[in-house]
């Protein structure tokens, strides 16, 4: 497996620089990283605002549970502590596992409790879908259809319009 897209979320803390962290520690491996966008919370209204970025990484060598392990390292490392009770409660820094595509191109599809491939709710996510599209502005999400279709006028259509762009704040990859 090759290249990985990854949703970076945070809304406790130092929202920014758990963003940076987390582009830090997937190191040289990270190939584009979108703009940030503030996000009202998703799926629990209580609580406070998100950052939200995506990024595109790729290691010859990673396989779907290697990216799935990064992203919880970089998780540890901002001091995420994870709630049972509150599934989608506040949190200092979320990476989720998007998509994962193979050497060839070809998408990885997965149905594992521990990951499912594509992500099961990115096509319902405009704090995904739209920084997605700023790095891959013709990009599919597999099994879904075209990243702009479904921001515009899928079930993320709604959502998408209270997403602020902060060009204040720019994440780069160290790569």
């Amino acid at each position: 497996m090759t290249r990985a897209l990854l949703s970076l979320g945070s809304n406790l803390g130092d929202r920014f620089g758990h963003l940076r962290s987390a582009v830090a520690a997937l190191g040289e491996t990270v190939l584009l990283v979108s703009g940030v966008y503030e996000t009202p919370p998703w799926g629990d209204a209580d609580q406070p605002a998100y950052l939200n970025a995506v990024l595109l990484a790729q290691d010859p060598a990673a396989t779907p549970a290697d990216w799935l392990e990064r992203a919880r390292a970089a998780e540890r490392a901002a001091g995420r502590e994870r709630d049972p009770a509150r599934r989608f409660g506040p949190r200092t820094l979320d990476v989720d596992v998007i998509a994962v595509w193979t050497e060839d191109g070809a998408p990885v599809l997965r149905d594992d409790p521990e990951l499912t491939l594509p992500h099961p709710r990115a096509h319902l996510r405009a704090f995904v879908l739209r920084p997605w599209i700023d790095i891959q502005p013709y990009g599919l999400l597999p099994g879904h259809g075209w990243l702009t279709d479904l921001l515009n006028s899928g079930p993320a259509a709604a959502d998408a319009l209270e997403l602020r762009p902060r060009p204040d704040l720019a994440l780069e990859s160290t790569a």
